[in-house]
């Protein structure tokens, strides 16, 4: 019979998605709009190397979003056991990777209190491994916070370990 380890903490982290797609689209055509206004105006007035611009600023516009939204598919799985623990990274592209430590000997570094450009940082054996650089620093802290409140509860002795 195999005895697993309780699971302590398991957390997905994700960025803030940007809007839905349709809401992307409209405010696209909006800014179309608009620029087609600006644009005819301007081509009137015989100013028409103004409209190319206006259409730069619309592909750029169009790119962010594209941008954004792949951008938010990325997460980061933390599962905690008084065994292991596991930091399962799934980039928006690319491979997946997955990084175990022994809990025993990780440290949490986060600052207190929390600024837009503090990390949240595990540290075992000399080596950081950076974890929600995509949160809002006060999600972050509180994150940081139930990390190292899960890793005490994984250091105390369990029920086998008497």
């Amino acid at each position: 019979m195999v005895v697993r380890d309780p699971v302590l903490l398991d957390a997905t982290l994700r960025p803030n998605p940007p809007l839905p797609p349709a809401a992307l689209i409209y405010v696209l055509a909006g800014v179309v709009a608009i620029n087609l206004v600006f644009a005819t105006a301007f081509v009137l007035r015989g100013a028409w190397l103004v409209m190319p611009f206006m259409g730069l600023d619309i592909a750029l516009l169009g790119w962010a979003f594209r941008a954004s939204s792949k951008a938010s598919r990325r997460s980061e799985r933390i599962t905690l056991t008084r065994s292991s623990l596991s930091v399962a990274r799934r980039p928006s592209s690319g491979a997946p990777t997955e990084l175990t430590l022994n809990p025993y000997w990780v440290r949490v570094e986060i600052a207190d209190p929390p600024a837009p450009g503090d990390k949240l940082t595990l540290w075992s054996h000399g080596k950081g491994v950076r974890v929600g650089d995509f949160l809002a620093p006060q999600e972050r802290a509180a994150f940081g916070e139930r990390l190292k409140s899960a890793l005490r509860q994984a250091r105390e002795p369990g029920p086998d370990d008497e």
